[in-house]
């Protein structure tokens, strides 16, 4: 976002200083940006900024919502593909087997790259001369042959046919374990080669946020009498949920409905905040700051000490309006977020540096804006 309000500004990381780029257009592909960024009004205005949006999803998110172009992919169900499986252990590959073509003139990702490139005269710059299954064989053949000497991959057509491909129990992984070992000979990329507490090439650069060795930084935001929280007083915590991966599965009506409070997000309140605020189990609370404001629905429980309220991180975004300010219908907890970094060196996120307060709703509930469209114009 920083890139889209001043273009051209120059900032720190990693020990470089960056120039800002003045981009004029974006493209999505199997990325959401309206569900993982923070700040959600500062978003509105950065991307005001853009003369191009465009979007390509199967599924109308709020990045389609405000796109300018939205461009239909199918889903993996209508594609041939190849993965792998095992996050951590790489235990084998899947052969991905379409299972219908693609349905309502929605394309692959690499059929829509194609049209696109094509219309610029360089398809074959993009394709190399190969179809979307040439280029999964020439995958499949590349890591056969990364992995010469060390297991033998079947040939490509046995692999698709038989649909997986186990790799077998290998031994257990130990990080730093040739490190541990032989200190000496298994050196770690650090100056010293060794474990390091503290860091004189961090230190050189002489960054306000991140200095030579760790040490306690006061935060913008800080709940407990820390800054602003004599304005708001409760800790808004933005963790991963535990019912849905990221904003995956956020679209399905039925499943949200076995956790959703009144067809809003949850916020989990401590019982002692709950009463102190009026606020009974299954009420619909008003959360905000100055940086905005959302509907959730109120999960009273002792599980959050006094002072911190949770509302999980990949609800939907959806606002009333496009007005600056305008309240989120549903709960996106980035409503409310900072768009600060973590630090000069790093630039990382630090969406959970994040004041609220809330109140009980009072009136009538505007109506969920997060699903549902595109809404056909003619």
């Amino acid at each position: 976002m920083d890139s889209l309000l001043e273009p051209g500004k120059k900032i720190n990381s990693n020990g470089s200083v960056v120039t800002l780029p003045d981009i004029k257009m974006m493209v999505f592909s199997g990325n959401n940006p309206w569900h993982h960024h923070q700040d959600r009004n500062r978003m509105k205005k950065a991307f005001r900024n853009l003369h191009t949006v465009v979007a390509i999803d199967f599924a109308w998110t709020a990045t389609c919502r405000h796109s300018d172009i939205v461009l239909p992919a199918c889903t993996q169900w209508e594609r041939n593909d190849i993965d792998g499986y095992g996050a951590y252990s790489g235990r084998g590959l899947i052969a991905m087997h379409k299972l219908v073509d693609p349905l309502f003139q929605s394309k692959t990702d690499f059929q829509i790259m194609t049209e696109l490139t094509r219309r610029w005269g360089r398809s074959e710059d993009y394709t190399r001369g190969m179809t979307e299954m040439e280029w999964v064989k020439s995958l499949y053949n590349d890591c056969k042959e990364a992995n010469k000497g060390k297991f033998e991959l079947p040939e490509f057509e046995e692999f698709w046919e038989k649909g997986f491909l186990d790799f077998g129990t290998g031994k257990p992984w130990v990080r730093h374990a040739d490190f541990r070992e032989d200190p000496e000979i298994n050196a770690l990329g650090t100056p010293s080669g060794f474990i390091e507490i503290t860091s004189r090439t961090i230190g050189n650069m002489n960054y306000e946020h991140c200095q030579e060795h760790p040490m306690w930084f006061e935060k913008s935001e800080r709940s407990h009498g820390g800054p602003g929280s004599d304005k708001h007083p409760y800790w808004l915590q933005s963790c991963h949920p535990d019912k849905r991966l990221h904003s995956q599965m956020c679209e399905s009506e039925e499943f949200r409905a076995t956790y959703t409070v009144q067809g809003r997000e949850p916020i989990y309140i401590n019982p002692t905040d709950a009463k102190a605020k009026g606020i009974k189990d299954g009420d619909v609370v008003r959360v905000f700051n100055d940086r905005g404001q959302l509907l959730a629905g109120a999960v009273v429980t002792d599980s959050f000490a006094p002072g911190v309220v949770r509302i999980e991180e990949g609800a939907w975004y959806g606002p009333l309006n496009e007005k600056i300010g305008a309240l989120d219908t549903y709960g996106d907890p980035n409503t409310l977020t900072q768009d600060i970094p973590s630090s000069e060196l790093a630039q990382a996120t630090s969406a959970n540096t994040c004041l609220v307060d809330f109140e009980k709703f009072v009136g009538k509930l505007p109506p969920v804006t997060s699903f549902g469209g595109p809404i056909e114009v003619v």
